[in-house]
């Protein structure tokens, strides 16, 4: 590339990291003016690579994003994946090398905050240290630069620094991201790495950062059929008296009670039916399938909930419906009044998950499935692998192909043509 033009490559995942690149693909080039080099036009190239989504080693990310970036003839790149990493068991949230121009984003490192702001702000504060350098004297001086820009769109950028990943938030306060740059001696990769200093408070910004990645109102039209035949097997019991009178005499800590069992019924039997319980592994260490294992009860928990609240609120126009106040008077003890009806949506809702949904299955099991970390991982590597064997039979054709064409261009070489009677004759002569 010229001094005036420049190439940044976001290589991704298959899934939401991809739609997360494209959707900032357009916004970059002219923020990278902004706050990188303003005399110079930005290329940003998006690319899916299942190997950024795969592997728990960062290290074996960077290398395969040193070799797509030579292999692309990028000035930079920066892999973008939904796997949390860590160093010394502390979350990893970003790192760059800028000797090698590769930089690395950990989507769950960033927490549950807004996504897309701050992924496009840490791929605009790497791009700034593969560029400038991160030692002090550099980042003053890309400090400098930045604050002689003129206010104007961009001063949010402007406000955040040269030093910071992201711009400070709320959750930044209990969960503080520090900038580390490792001595000369470390046996290290990467030039700078932002991570999260407290395991305790890290591990919670992993955990939820894990959670939205996984989108879990994504899940949720998986549920339509098991919706449906809940609200048809609560419907039927709702004009039966027995469900009124157990509403009435429930408390209402027995309704939360009951209600906290059907959820976690409900999220249980789906783990069990598509057997999304990570097992352990020799090749994955035990803290992270604890990790993955708790990701998905939370992220299945985030999704039943929301089901149980739409159940909830087509139970409680249901009971308006069907039941009658004089009725219900006659049925029931005590004064009634329409906090009776919130009582009987509410058990209705509990009980017809317990009954009625537990043995229903999911429409899209696919679906369920992708929002596992560990069967996301198994997909891309089962991609990976196909993709690296279809580009070893392709070069083995490629190379028979070549064998076959030198062989026949090859002549034989032609007998040498043996001398005359004549020629004999006046050769001895």
């Amino acid at each position: 590339m010229s001094e005036h033009q420049r190439s940044l490559g976001i290589v991704t995942p298959p899934g939401y990291p991809k739609e997360l690149s494209q959707t900032i693909n357009k916004q970059l080039p002219e923020m990278l003016k902004y706050y990188v080099k303003d005399d110079c036009e930005w290329q940003v190239e998006t690319l899916i690579d299942p190997l950024t989504g795969v592997t728990e080693d960062p290290e074996e990310v960077f290398e395969a994003g040193l070799k797509k970036r030579d292999e692309e003839n990028w000035d930079y790149i920066v892999c973008l994946t939904d796997l949390p990493f860590f160093h010394d068991r502390k979350p990893i949230m970003a790192e760059a090398s800028t000797n090698d121009g590769v930089a690395i984003i950990t989507l769950p490192g960033l927490g549950s905050t807004p996504m897309l702001k701050r992924v496009r702000q840490s791929i605009l504060q790497l791009v700034n240290e593969m560029y400038y350098g991160s030692d002090e004297e550099d980042r003053e001086k890309a400090q400098e630069r930045l604050q002689s820009q003129e206010d104007g769109e961009h001063e949010n950028l402007k406000k955040k620094g040269s030093r910071r990943l992201v711009e400070k938030r709320g959750i930044d306060r209990f969960s503080p991201i520090k900038r580390v740059t490792p001595d000369e001696d470390d046996d290290t990769y990467m030039d700078v790495r932002f991570i999260v200093q407290s395991r305790i408070s890290g591990a919670l910004r992993v955990l939820t950062g894990m959670v939205r990645a996984n989108r879990p109102w994504a899940i949720f039209p998986a549920f339509m059929k098991v919706i449906i035949f809940a609200f048809a097997t609560g419907s039927y019991a709702l004009v039966f008296p027995t469900l009124w009178r157990l509403s009435n005499n429930y408390s209402s800590w027995r309704m939360l009670l009951l209600t906290v069992l059907s959820i976690s019924l409900m999220v249980g039997w789906i783990i069990l039916a598509h057997n999304l319980w990570e097992k352990p592994r020799e090749d994955r260490a035990p803290y992270l399938r604890k990790l993955y294992n708790m990701t998905t009860l939370l992220t299945l928990g985030v999704t039943v909930v929301i089901y149980y609240s739409i159940l909830f609120v087509m139970f409680s126009a249901a009971v308006l419906v069907f039941i009658p106040m004089g009725l219900l008077e006659s049925e029931v003890s005590g004064a009634v009044g329409y906090d009776n009806y919130f009582y009987i949506a509410w058990t209705a809702t509990s009980i017809s998950i317990i009954i009625g949904a537990l043995g229903s299955a999911l429409e899209n099991e696919e679906v369920v499935l992708s929002s596992t970390y560990g069967y996301r991982q198994q997909q891309r590597y089962k991609t990976a692998n196909e993709e690296e064997q279809d580009e070893t039979k392709k070069a083995q054709q490629d190379e028979t192909k070549k064998q076959r064409e030198k062989n026949d261009k090859q002549e034989v070489s032609p007998e040498k043509k043996r001398p005359s009677n004549d020629d004999q004759e006046k050769a001895a002569q």
